[in-house]
């Protein structure tokens, strides 16, 4: 494209279309240089207070790149107090880790490491998804100093083998985060200012681990237009998986600093995009905070990042030397507009692929045996015929699928085979291969007639030190957890397979986006009726508990 002004300023113009809400900010970075900017509607609706490119606000996950790079520093620049020991940095790193998780293995055999922290390898489950087990609300309290080491010492097993798969966990951002510190004798604040922020030009830049003291005037907001929006509560502590308050032009500033440093391969960036392995020599999707997509066909390194009222997205193209970042205080996901500037700015168009109609034998619930959850899928979005919605990772919103041929469907990470009553699943993505079988429905005439009371009752955790109290009477049924943090809300429960397998609705959670359903097993010991279940979520997999009598 023209690199006018007015070519820039009318592609962006059309960004708060395609993520309505109350307002936020975009721009383009193009061979080292800004190509344009916009910021659009209000960081505060309520005292009227208009979005500028100054407005700070918290960039949430996307932090996590950046401490990578701060930890890259450390390795090749250590601290005073490092240098003052006998022990290599990396050895340092490794020895904090163990001394951090005592419950679990720490090793570069079969144990956690801390490369595996950076590249989401670890096997740990989330922590703010496990807060639902642990008792909290939505709004309720999470603080670094008191509920986080609790968290940490409650973390005893994986929900798969380190180094062997993918799964989103801030577990291992926040674990980071505390290692660099301690073992630095610096703060992470301090460590990111000095080792990032001054070097990169961020001049307003800051950690800002407290939600609930974000800077001002920035506010957040849940609900749509139909409901209309509403200031969102938080009340969490957060600090390497997150926490660092930036404004659009501090990320216009860091995305040119980044572009600098692709033509220095002694640079902290040329090692954290370098793409990583897992233990079998594989590629990874994802490594050192930055995840590897693909965008109108191009190739990227990204991140999202999400807060309850918030949802933003950077980008970068090397090959291209394109970035793009925008911040929504709202909730939308912003990849329709990311894909959007992109093909727009590169003069990219995209043939329509042949479309293949869904049929019906798609469609249902499926559950995989490893990890005990289900997989929902059905027909796609109107808008986009020929696909299938899979509801199987984070969240409720699923994942869209296109059709390659009637029994098979395809997305960038995924690769879906339908065999009759068995459904193949390829998640190149995650490293994982599944197999799940379909669950026999179950009628809507059904519903209510048949008794549920040998499900009704309580169920704990040892593992997870969690109770779970399921409620109710004749297949009307609700969930709730009891731990460390209090007395959680009580959720509503709803069958979706003969075999005792139940979803439990999980909305709403500390951090975002929330865990969506829950996949609750419950295992039959015939004549001794339900001795127990499984309870499980994308970040946290196959938790099981044992029926108190």
């Amino acid at each position: 494209m023209s690199s006018k002004n007015d070519d820039i300023d009318s592609i962006l113009a059309a960004v708060p279309h395609l993520s309505r809400g109350p307002g936020g900010v975009v721009a383009v970075v193009k061979d080292g240089k800004l190509l344009g900017q916009r910021a659009w509607g209000y960081a505060d609706l309520d005292r009227r207070i208009p979005m500028t490119s100054k407005t700070q606000f918290p960039i949430c996950s996307i932090s996590k790149q950046m401490v990578c790079l701060v930890m890259v520093s450390l390795l090749k620049r250590p601290s005073p107090v490092m240098t003052g020991r006998s022990r290599d940095a990396a050895e340092q790193f490794e020895d904090e880790l163990q001394r951090l998780l005592p419950n679990l293995a720490c090793d570069g055999d079969s144990g956690v490491t801390v490369l595996d922290l950076c590249n989401m390898q670890s096997g740990i489950r989330d922590y703010w998804a496990l807060t639902t087990l642990w008792g909290a609300r939505p709004d309720g309290q999470f603080s670094l100093l008191h509920d986080a080491p609790k968290s940490l010492d409650r973390i005893k097993s994986y929900h798969f083998g380190p180094g062997t798969e993918y799964s989103y966990s801030n577990v291992n951002f926040h674990v980071l985060g505390r290692i660099l510190e301690n073992v630095s004798g610096m703060s992470l604040a301090q460590l990111l200012a000095e080792r990032l922020f001054i070097p990169a030009g961020m001049t307003t830049a800051s950690l800002c681990p407290n939600t609930n003291g974000l800077p001002l005037p920035i506010v957040g907001y849940e609900g749509n237009e139909k409901v209309g929006y509403f200031a969102a509560s938080n009340r969490i502590e957060w600090a390497g998986d997150a926490g660092i308050a930036a404004s659009l032009e501090d990320m216009i500033a860091y995305e040119m600093y980044l572009d600098r440093s692709l033509s220095d391969p002694e640079s902290l960036y040329a090692q954290t995009s370098v793409q990583q392995k897992y233990r079998d020599g594989s590629l990874a999707a994802y490594g050192y905070g930055l995840a590897r997509l693909k965008v109108a066909g191009k190739s990227a390194i990204a991140h999202g990042g999400a807060l309850r009222g918030f949802r933003h997205m950077r980008m970068q193209l090397p090959e291209e030397r394109l970035s793009f970042v925008i911040m929504h205080n709202f909730e939308t996901a912003p990849g329709a507009p990311a894909e959007y500037v992109v093909k727009k700015v590169l003069d990219i168009s995209v043939p329509e692929k042949q479309i293949i109609n869904v049929s019906t034998a798609w469609e249902g619930k499926y559950l995989d045996e490893e990890t005990q959850l289900y997989i929902a899928i059905e027909d796609g979005d109107r808008e986009k015929p020929g696909t299938i919605s899979v509801n199987y990772g984070p969240g409720n919103a699923g994942e869209t699928a296109r059709l390659v041929s009637e029994l098979e469907a395809e997305s960038d990470g995924m690769h879906l085979t339908l065999e009759g009553e068995i459904l193949h699943v390829k998640r190149t993505s995650d490293h994982r291969v599944l197999k799940a079988a379909r669950l026999e429905p179950v009628d809507r005439e059904d519903l209510g007639q048949s008794s549920s009371q040998d499900i009704v009752g309580r169920y704990r955790s040892d593992d997870c030190d969690s109770v779970f109290t399921v409620t109710g009477e004749r297949g009307a049924l609700y969930g709730s957890f009891d731990g460390f943090l209090g007395q959680g809300p009580i959720w509503l429960m709803r069958q979706i397979g003969k075999q005792g397998v139940w979803a439990l609705g999980n909305p709403r959670g500390l951090d975002a986006t929330p865990p969506g359903d829950w996949t609750v097993v419950f295992k039959d010991g015939k004549d001794d009726g339900i001795k127990g279940c499984t309870v499980g979520c994308w970040l946290a997999r196959n938790v099981k508990f044992v029926k108190e009598k």
